[in-house]
């Protein structure tokens, strides 16, 4: 027998029948129903009578999650405790039927216990907003569920989603669907885009004032103003001023007795509710028939200044839009104002992304791990994006959760049980209880903006929080999540100071300052970062950086904490290697050979290396020489020539040689300046590069020299197109046949005893026919002395002159 439903009557009740069969008949479905249909709080209790064992429904935020809790076990007239209960990072209340958690919990629910024995039915709602939790424990249930728990059903809940991929990822589950019950809702759009210039928080507060002047006619009827967050809600608070309403805030970190009055029915008097996006979907406020949408929304995702996700500002998206005017049409027709002109809604993206396509996927890459997976055997409706997931993985490795195999470490197994991100749970394991406040402050956003970048000042702040009233709320909130912490781990000695602890958690944060007047350093990851001017840290030579304004290649320090030299040894004893830097400078023009300590980029110690290692000496030579070039004596440049000849030898010109070093590199023994390089002879480097065969192919093929009638070796030149040789006319008197080199006739520079050029030739008979009487007539009276016989055939070669007198 089916559970009688409370009244009033829901759009959805039209439709939980059908949706029980499904589950009955599938044990898997999918529900689509617009905001206000009524599925949170009426599908949990129609699931009752045919779940076997307890039924476990996920939320997306803390907030949802213990008022669905509460109004589900107001519908059963019980308060949350008995039949049903809540369950969220530290807090907990049981519940013997429905229990209603937030979506990391699921997750470790399957870590621990991958059956889920006890219960019967996991739900999902809201999944439209797809959470990287909700991602993740999707996809893990369904595993367990095809490995374990065949019997267990599964219904994914949404107000707005394509249902298609989801229940194709569910095996072709059945799709319900549920109309919504809405009334109509006039949209109004500012008559002009804001100027750039506008404070976002003083056009917020203008148009609600707007807003509640123009409306005032219905009385009793809730404004609902979307704001970002907190801050925003603060600020615009105050913008407010004196204005004739009750101005109530709503966002989850509040307090529960502030939530429960936004979320009470409203008296007599006009009430504005400022919210965030958490009062899209997964809430409902009384009386609400005018809203005001900002236009801007938090949204979680990958966070570089702090190396972790964080709430990040963004448009909205135009799904997001569309949910936050239909807000305004629940109880009666209404009104949405819209913080942006119509000509700007075209701007707005179609939907927000995913979570897990734009988050730090650190803790994912952890719990796939801690599972026995790395994601790509899993069920996920978007996959995690391969470059940020083994991004997360090198971080992991570096704070000992994954070993080198990628397999989770027992470290790591200690931090996926810690309700904190794997920076945050390495430095609490590491550093023990001590590092609890500092945990869970750098968990929060901020809480005490302008006062300089020295996390120091938050960290006593958190011990003297009545004196700080504008961030009392926020150091409150950190203080007890610190309490909850300390329960988690050992106590230790307090001997860490702050910097020491958070060096746990940003292993590429350590940043030591640069040389020069301004706070800049180099950070061990090896960005770049400054500290704004005047900053009270500026002079400290060593920090932790623990968040920063920007991804480019020097960013600004928002938050940092001052620590030792002596503290970053002991805490990265086993990070810190010895190198032998043997390198080139060109600005010294020779090698310079240094012993360092490295910390990732970071140089701690720097000294002379009197004695490198030969084969570390000779790659910062080739460098050398590759930085300064090829030097070039005359008979290393013969020999390349008459190499580049040959068919099938190496590539001697300047760019084939210096690509690879190997041939020169047992040449470069004992050699350390430019100096050294430039005196370096080529010659046997490029005969050993041809081998013994090339060489005797070169010689045959391309002789380095030829052998004039008197013995003496001219050397070939190569390098034109013709080789050529220059020596002294009488040199080859007798000579009748023209000399070849290289399968061509050698170029002959035939010079007068004086060493200058009388005629060249490459066909010596025929000069001799023609062309010698010409030189003979004008040379013999030059020189006299010399013999210029009238037939050279028939002359014996000579260099001498005759002597004088003769």
């Amino acid at each position: 027998m089916s559970l009688p439903l409370p009244d009033p009557p829901l759009p959805i009740d039209a439709v939980l029948p059908a949706l029980c069969n499904a589950l009955r008949r599938e044990g898997r479905a999918v529900l689509v129903a617009p905001p206000g249909a009524g599925k949170t709080t009426r599908v949990p209790l129609a699931l009752l009578d045919q779940t076997q064992g307890r039924i476990v429904m996920l939320e997306p935020r803390r907030l949802a999650a213990r008022a669905a809790a509460e109004r589900l076990a107001a519908n059963l007239g019980q308060a949350t405790g008995q039949d049903v209960g809540f369950r969220m990072r530290g807090e907990s209340v049981p519940g013997a039927r429905i229990e209603v958690v937030t979506e990391g919990i699921l997750t470790r629910m399957l870590q621990s216990d991958p059956s889920l024995d006890g219960i019967g039915c996991v739900v999902f709602d809201e999944f439209h907003e797809r959470s990287l939790n909700g991602d993740l424990g999707l996809a893990l249930l369904w595993e367990a569920r095809g490995a374990l728990r065949p019997d267990l059903s599964v219904l994914v809940m949404s107000a707005t989603l394509d249902a298609g991929p989801v229940a194709a990822l569910l095996d072709d589950a059945p799709i319900i669907e549920s109309q919504g019950r809405a009334f109509p809702v006039e949209t109004r759009h500012l008559p002009r885009p804001l100027p750039a210039t506008a404070r976002f928080e003083t056009e917020a507060a203008r148009l609600i004032a707007q807003a509640e002047a123009e409306t005032r006619d219905q009385p009793g009827g809730t404004i609902l103003a979307f704001l970002p967050g907190e801050g925003e809600i603060r600020r615009v608070r105050a913008a407010l001023g004196d204005l004739p309403a009750e101005i109530l805030p709503l966002y989850g970190a509040m307090e529960i007795k502030a939530q429960r009055a936004a979320l009470s029915p409203p008296g007599s008097m006009r009430r504005i509710v400022l919210a965030t996006s958490i009062a899209e979907t997964s809430l409902t406020i009384p009386a609400v028939r005018v809203v005001v949408d900002c236009g801007r929304a938090r949204r979680a995702g990958f966070d570089p200044g702090t190396g972790m996700s964080r709430l990040v500002t963004t448009r909205v998206s135009r799904a997001e839009a569309e949910q936050r005017q239909g807000r305004a049409g629940r109880v009666a027709p209404g009104i949405c104002y819209r913080m942006w002109s119509r000509a700007e809604a075209g701007m707005l993206p179609d939907f927000a992304p995913p979570e897990i396509a734009v988050a730090d996927l650190s803790g994912l890459a952890l719990d796939l791990a801690n599972w026995g997976s790395d994601g790509s055997d899993l069920a996920f409706l978007t996959p995690p994006p391969a470059p940020a997931l083994a991004e997360a993985r090198v971080l992991l490795q570096q704070l000992g959760a994954l070993g080198a195999d990628q397999r989770i470490t027992d470290h790591g197994r200690k931090l996926a049980r810690l309700p904190l991100h794997p920076r945050l749970a390495h430095m609490l394991q590491q550093a023990g209880a001590q590092a609890a406040p500092l945990a869970a402050l750098l968990e929060e956003r901020d809480p005490l903006r302008g006062v300089g970048c020295d996390l120091t000042l938050r960290l006593r702040a958190l011990t003297q929080p009545a004196r700080h009233e504008p961030a009392r709320g926020a150091l409150d909130r950190i203080n007890r999540q610190a309490k909850r912490l300390q329960r988690l781990v050992a106590a230790r000695p307090a001997t860490l100071s702050p910097g020491a602890m958070a060096a746990h958690a940003y292993p590429d944060r350590i940043a030591m300052r640069r040389p020069g007047d301004a706070p800049r350093y180099l950070l061990s990851g090896g960005r770049g970062a400054a500290l704004p001017d005047g900053d009270a840290m500026a002079g400290e030579p060593w920090l932790v950086v623990c968040d920063l304004d920007g991804d480019g290649p020097e960013a600004r320090i928002r938050l940092a904490l001052p620590i030792t030299g002596d503290e970053i040894r002991t805490a990265y004893a086993h990070r810190i290697e010895t190198v032998e830097a043997v390198e080139w400078s060109a600005r010294d023009g020779r090698v310079i050979a240094r012993q360092r300590e490295m910390l990732g980029a970071l140089t701690l110690t720097d000294r002379p290396l009197p004695d490198p290692d030969p084969a570390l000496l000779a790659q910062a030579l080739w460098q050398g020489v590759r930085a300064e070039g090829l030097f070039w004596t005359a008979a290393a440049a013969r020999l390349r020539a008459r190499i580049a000849l040959l068919k099938g030898a190496p590539d001697v010109s300047d760019a084939g040689l210096l690509a690879d070093g190997d041939w020169l590199l047992p040449f470069l023994d004992g050699l350390r300046t430019r100096g050294d390089l430039r005196a370096l002879d080529l010659t046997q480097p490029l005969l050993n590069l041809l081998g013994w065969e090339g060489q005797q192919a070169l010689n045959r093929l391309a002789p380095s020299h030829f052998t004039t009638p008197l013995g003496r070796r001219v050397p070939i030149d190569y390098s034109a197109e013709t080789p050529s040789v220059e020596l002294r006319l009488q040199e080859v008197f007798g000579v009748t046949e023209h000399p070849h080199a290289g399968g061509q006739p050698l170029r002959l520079t035939l010079l007068s005893p004086g060493q200058k050029p009388v005629a060249v030739t490459t066909d010596l008979p025929g000069f001799w026919a023609a062309g010698y009487a010409d030189v003979r007539k004008d040379m013999r009276g030059r020189y006299p002395r010399h013999p210029w016989p009238e037939d050279p055939t028939q002359a014996d070669p000579t260099l001498r002159a005759k002597p004088r007198g003769t």
